[in-house]
């Protein structure tokens, strides 16, 4: 009966969160550690953000364990001793949310470098797959819990250029590229993995206000883009964090191998 008091989004046990020192992962922190999560663990590639981040979590929530690690998701053996770190502390990775991301260079093709496009595909992409890969190894392991919570929830931080493209002026190749492949390796672990009692979805979304692209946004060179929304304007972090609180609670509990575009209603 415990169980049917909770909210309908309410979370429990630990966090496992990359590029969570700023924007979206960060935001996700705050999400979870309002509605129900007991043990964050942060990794981010900034270790001063990392430390700030902590500091105002902390403050904020002194009732919540917290632990950092300065990571860099293109070193698969950063992403091996975070995961490992994480579950020697707390036991077990209850939710896991890939989100750490660059830009990368917008330019057309024929001007693309093959070491802008290596980068871009190696911190989108690759970094991705090698935290599913060392994350769904530990939640493998792990006591099966009744309910929608299973094993574990990992959710991958796609972007709305996953499963559609930017404008040709506006480039990207390399990142329209690496989101795409965001949700192809979210579907096909989802479906290798949901017998064993680990839920994966992607969450696609729009143009957010972080410091990804908040030059973009203060110059004035997106406003045609975000006149494309619906909504005719960037989404803030935590509406964000909203959907992936969704994803990760029981009301997002049949929801496996998607890819939730959370874009304001962006017509491309």
């Amino acid at each position: 009966m415990a169980n049917a008091v909770k909210p309908p989004c309410h979370v429990s046990g630990t966090a496992f969160i990359t590029g969570a020192a700023s924007g979206i992962g960060k935001s996700i922190a705050h999400i979870f550690a309002q509605n129900g999560i007991s043990g964050l663990a942060l990794a981010d590639i900034s270790a001063p953000a990392l430390s700030s981040s902590l500091h105002e979590l902390s403050t904020a929530y002194p009732h919540i364990r917290i632990e950092t690690f300065t990571m860099d998701v293109t070193k698969e053996e950063d992403i091996a001793a975070a995961v490992k770190a994480t579950s020697e502390r707390f036991g077990r990775i209850d939710i896991s949310i890939h989100g750490a991301g660059i830009a990368g260079t917008h330019t057309a093709t024929h001007d693309f470098s093959l070491q802008d496009w290596r980068k871009t595909i190696d911190v989108n992409q690759t970094g991705v797959m090698l935290c599913d890969k060392w994350v769904v190894g530990q939640m493998l392991g792990q006591e099966l819990k009744p309910g929608y919570e299973g094993r574990g929830i990992i959710v991958n931080i796609a972007s709305m250029f996953g499963v559609t493209t930017p404008p040709g002026w506006l480039g990207g190749v390399a990142y329209s590229a690496a989101k795409h492949a965001v949700v192809a390796i979210t579907k096909i672990d989802a479906k290798t993995y949901a017998r064993e009692g680990i839920r994966i979805n992607a969450i696609c979304p729009g143009y957010v206000d972080t410091p990804l692209i908040n030059t973009g946004l203060e110059s004035g060179v997106l406003s045609p883009e975000v006149e494309k929304t619906a909504l005719k304007r960037p989404a803030n972090p935590e509406e964000i964090a909203d959907a992936v609180l969704f994803l990760t609670s029981r009301m997002g509990s049949y929801m496996c191998a998607g890819s939730l575009v959370v874009d304001g209603g962006y017509t491309a």
